[in-house]
């Protein structure tokens, strides 16, 4: 490493996604505030879903959001990298396509021009692989680096996807592996592999544009990107908007090896415990191998794309998955809410 190099994780206490506050927490910080009544607002932040959108006219509506954190990598190019597929992620599980990009990022007033160039120029280099502008920002000093991005998209009014429209008998589709929190942890004292660490990043880079061009030809209900909460939290979440309960059939989602491995030795991320705390007391772990459990709590960074699939589309959306994302996956089935648990692995 050059003298003058920057190890960017070390000047983070959490990474990624990990440093999400915890979906409860947030349920809590949010309760009690008023939300002003509009026609046109389809989606609000009293939602919980992964953007918010405004209806413009009859053929358009914005998808708005905003995501940044810490780094989750030390080359400040791949960092900026997957800040930015993070970011997009939001607007292609609602459907969307993003279109308008804003910077923000945090920056320590010692880090050298070099750096900050370099990872601003891999947030663009996404932006543009998405098909999208990136036309301005705003920064701000900070010990601790951060960066991200606001993005807006377009879709049409009738063709929003909520993390709440999902109805009995959809089958649940999801489009990369996980065991990426795990696997960056892990990396962070040197324990990961360099196949694994490898795979991870490529995961975290790799835009969910594909996934959200192959699903919109199909009827889906519902769709969410698993994330700071993990597949249970958000899968969680997403059976509670919805008033259903989830079947996830383990053996069939794509884990990670070494992330699992690594779970069994204790290596997790503390984004982890707060997705266990949040959403444990809806799941029915059934007989599933706690170091499993583990990885289905999980943050992700830059996650794949969960969609509850109506079932006559499923075989069709499944087969044309498999030769765009990372990991096609048919992981479960949604079923009648009968009260009590919400997910049940099996």
């Amino acid at each position: 490493m050059a003298e003058n190099e920057v190890k960017l994780t070390k000047l983070a206490k959490c990474a990624g996604c990990g440093a999400k506050v915890g979906a409860g927490v947030l349920a809590q910080l949010l309760d009690g505030i008023r939300v002003h009544e509009d026609p046109n607002l389809l989606v609000g932040f009293d939602k919980s879903d992964d953007a918010s959108v405004y209806k413009v006219s009859d053929d358009l509506a914005l998808v708005q959001t905003v995501d940044f954190f810490p780094p989750i990598a030390d080359d400040p190019y791949l960092f900026g990298q997957i800040a930015a597929t993070n970011a997009l992620s939001d607007v292609y599980a609602m459907g969307g396509e993003p279109k308008l990009c804003l910077n923000i990022m945090a920056i320590p007033e010692s880090m050298p021009k070099e750096t900050v160039h370099q990872l601003l120029r891999g947030g663009y280099d996404k932006v543009y692989e998405a098909g999208a502008l990136i036309t301005g920002g705003h920064s701000i000093l900070d010990d601790e680096p951060k960066y991200g991005l606001a993005v807006t998209g377009f879709v049409h009014p009738d063709r929003v996807l909520t993390n709440s429209g999902a109805k009995p008998g959809d089958v649940l589709l999801f489009t990369k592996p996980l065991g990426i929190g795990v696997i960056t942890t892990a990396a962070k004292a040197e324990m990961a592999s360099e196949e694994s660490v490898a795979l991870a990043q490529r995961l975290m880079t790799t835009l969910n544009k594909a996934a959200r061009d192959a699903m919109v030809k199909y009827h889906v209900h519902a769709c969410t990107d698993v994330t700071g909460f993990g597949l249970l939290g958000h899968t969680c979440e997403m059976a509670q908007g919805s008033d259903v309960e989830m079947e996830l059939h383990v053996a069939d989602i794509d884990l990670i090896p070494e992330a699992v491995e690594l779970a069994r030795m204790g290596i997790l991320a503390a984004g982890m415990y707060r997705n266990r705390s949040f959403a444990e007391t809806w799941v029915d772990a059934g007989e599933t191998e706690l170091c499993r459990q583990d990885v289905l709590y999980d943050p992700q960074t830059a996650g794949g794309l969960l969609m509850a699939v109506d079932p006559a589309d499923a075989d069709a959306l499944f087969a044309e998955l498999k030769n765009c994302v990372p990991s096609a996956q048919r992981i479960g089935v949604v079923r009648e809410y009968q009260g009590g648990k919400r997910i049940f692995l099996r």
